[in-house]
């Protein structure tokens, strides 16, 4: 007989299985209902809670490399570092009391700024507050110190049971640091908001692709779950060659000091690509440093003054109105246009007279070049103006760059914006002279490129290629005319631009190494609505040119800001240039002197009169055999002598004139020159700087003791 009662216990059992059996139909009902019919609710409500949680995960910016490849703006993690004193109970607690002389000793070796007493105040502080964020250091640190940090006793704990933790961020690091300021560009304190310069213009590449991630509860603890992994930003390579750059900015700043400037730009570029190779955007700050404000190279509209002079002979040249040899009534550097007075810079001494057109422009002469054009072009100043327009010094260059303005040039039917005609008589002939007209210093020289580029003329280019891992995406060089004038054209102005440099006002240009053209300039500013003169004169000088004019590999500009006079861009924009110039092709150029040669026949390097045991040390390390047989080969032990004449001779075959004759120091630099008149016994007084190109006892005449010997050195041609 059975234990159990089935007439009992079955009804139990078929009233569980029946109850059962509702409620799995009813939890397949719900679901299929909240499947279909509460579908687009429920996905809602899935959306806003996702969008609600959702994490932003920056992506690393991509650097800013030099046209070499090194970093001149870069991401490096830094540290916020905190301490939360509410975690690890007790046990912290009474560990934190053992340990926290010798966290604050270690804190001050880190952080010398602060001694151990100030960092144990500051931290007793916050332990007494059981701050949960407690700043341990003010300030963010890098990689490196947090990991010396991390080795002091409770820092060295895991963050849940120490409290100590930190949060990273991104800093944007310029290891160059002010070099090209302007142009590579800055950041505001968080990584997603450029400033300026190449950092805002390519901030879509640098910038990346963020991600997003959400945190989750999991037992007691929030997870972080990455749901899209950010993209890294691409790297982008300029074309600024540091070397180029800081050249040029010591060569601006030199010069600013000289002459008391208050703005100096300066623009290297690479004549067949267009590359900038250096800018310099200078100010003077109230204390006397200099410091980038602006990109003045490619935002300031002024009017260029005599650099625009060969734009305007270009034109009259290729429309074939006159040549070269036009000669053309200066008069006495005074005349009157239209009613207004037109001066010469030389009006005080005369004036010009009648030149030729060629002259003009190596002297620059207004009034030379403005009765030119307003001859040929008064009566339809339209084709003039369409010939600036034609050669290329009114081009939008659309540069890539925040703040750059395109240059300004007025059409004779503009009006302003009362409807007024803003053409009169003296337009076209101040216009053929620089005045009249805004060009930014970027436009100018992309003008004179183009010249030294045999008429072609290309966009400056700032980024030549963008990097993301090893893939590479090349942005070309860009043509923007292909001609801007005919090529007969362009062989005189090249002649011409030559001749300013050797025979006109662009000397102090001049290099006794290499060939360089260019022209010079002198404007006055404008101040804007209040004219030229208020608050005193303010002038614009500028040179403009490129080397080596034979083979032209770099052009250049210089435009510097200053008060009052003097003011001359042959002498202080042109010297400016001169040292860019002289810089760059002593660090870049390769000479390679045995392709130079001719053949079964050697050359030594110039060899100036003097030391002949240093020139001959010098020399050995050069490969070049000696015939000079001198007791001390390292130079340490002067022997002084003379060079010799005979090209198979290395170096020197005569020692010092005799005793009792006056030496002959030309040629020799100033050191050298003192020691050996002194050594005859003869007393000398410099005048200049450099090598010594005259003096005033006749070489080779009887040295009578005590006698005075005038030097007069020269560097500076």
């Amino acid at each position: 007989m059975s234990k159990f009662d089935n007439n009992n216990i079955m009804p139990r059992y078929t009233f569980i299985a029946i109850l059962m059996t509702l409620v799995g139909i009813a939890v397949v009902v719900k679901s299929v209902y909240t499947m279909t019919v509460k579908h687009d609710y429920w996905m809602k409500v899935a959306d806003q809670k996702q969008k609600h949680e959702a994490i932003e995960e920056l992506p690393s910016r991509g650097n800013i490399l030099s046209d070499k490849g090194e970093l001149m703006a870069s991401s490096l993690p830094e540290y916020k570092m905190y301490m939360d004193f509410k975690v690890g109970g007790e046990k912290k607690d009474s560990i934190w009391k053992e340990k926290v002389d010798s966290i604050c000793m270690g804190l001050h070796e880190i952080f010398p700024e602060k001694t151990a007493e100030q960092f144990k105040a500051h931290l007793e502080e916050g332990h007494a507050k059981m701050s949960q964020n407690w700043p341990v250091w003010p300030k963010r640190v890098d990689y490196n110190t947090l990991q010396k940090v991390l080795k002091l006793p409770v820092f060295n704990l895991h963050k849940y049971f120490g409290g100590f933790h930190y949060n990273e961020n991104n800093a944007r690091k310029r290891p160059f640091g002010t070099l090209a300021y302007r142009t590579v560009g800055d950041m505001y304190g968080e990584m997603n908001k450029p400033r300026f310069g190449l950092e805002q213009s390519f901030d879509s590449i640098l910038r990346g692709t963020p991600g997003y991630s959400h945190k989750q509860q999991v037992r007691n603890k929030k997870l972080k779950f990455v749901d899209v992994e950010p993209i890294d930003g691409e790297d982008i390579v300029t074309t600024i060659n540091v070397q180029m750059q800081d050249i040029a900015e010591k060569a601006v700043a030199d010069e600013m000091r000289e002459i008391n400037a208050d703005i100096g730009v300066a623009i290297v570029m690479e004549v067949q690509t267009g590359d900038i190779k250096a800018i310099v955007n200078l100010e003077r700050t109230p204390g006397g440093n200099f410091t980038e404000q602006r990109n003045h190279a490619v935002a300031d509209l002024l009017e260029p003054g005599s650099v625009f002079k060969t734009a305007s002979v270009m034109v009259a040249l290729d429309d074939g109105v006159v040549d070269t040899s036009y000669m053309v009534q200066t008069g006495n550097g005074q005349v009157m246009m239209h009613g207004a007075q037109m001066n010469d810079h030389n009006r005080a001494s005369g004036g010009y007279g009648t030149i030729s057109l060629s002259r003009a422009l190596q002297v620059s002469s207004n009034i030379g070049i403005s009765k030119v054009i307003d001859k040929f072009y008064h009566d339809n100043p339209q084709r003039f103006v369409d010939g600036l327009y034609r050669v290329g010094i009114g081009e939008d260059l659309k540069l890539p760059i925040i703040g750059y303005a395109k240059p300004n040039i007025r059409y004779p039917n503009q009006r302003n914006s009362k409807g007024e005609l803003i053409w009169s008589g003296t337009t076209l002939p101040w216009m053929s002279i620089g005045y009249e007209t805004q060009i930014p210093p970027i436009s100018t020289l992309t003008f004179y490129n183009a010249i030294a580029n045999n008429g072609k003329m290309m966009q400056p280019r700032l980024v030549k290629m963008r990097v993301k891992d090893d893939v590479v995406t090349e942005l070309p060089p860009v043509v923007l005319k292909e001609q801007i004038c005919k090529p007969s054209t362009l062989a005189k102005v090249k002649d011409m631009l030559y001749k300013v440099v050797h025979n006109g006002t662009g000397k102090k240009a001049k290099s006794e190494s290499f060939a360089i053209a260019g022209k010079t300039g002198t404007a006055q500013i404008a101040k804007e609505k209040i004219g030229y003169k208020a608050g005193g004169l303010h002038y614009l000088v500028s040179f403009v040119g490129y080397f080596p004019a034979e083979a032209p590999r770099y052009s250049c500009i210089v435009c510097l800001q200053k008060a009052g006079l003097p003011a001359s861009g042959g002498t202080m924009s042109g010297w400016v240039f001169h040292n860019i110039a002289e810089g760059i092709m002593a660090h870049n150029l390769s000479m390679d002197i045995a392709s130079a040669q001719e053949e079964n026949q050697e050359k030594r390097p110039a060899t100036l009169n003097g030391n002949l045991a240093s020139a001959q040390t010098v020399l050995n390390h050069l490969g070049y055999r000696s015939t000079g047989r001198w007791a001390n080969t390292d130079g340490s032990s002067p022997f002084w002598g003379v060079v010799g004449m005979d090209p198979a001779q290395y170096l020197l075959d005569q020692k010092v004139t005799q005793r009792d004759l006056v030496p002959d120091v030309r040629g020799m630099g100033a050191r050298d020159a003192v020691f050996v008149m002194e050594r005859q016994g003869i007393k000398t007084r410099l005048n200049g700087r450099g090598k010594v190109v005259e003096q005033s006892l006749k070489p080779g005449e009887k040295a009578r003791k005590g006698a005075t010997c005038l030097l007069t050195l020269q560097y500076r041609q």
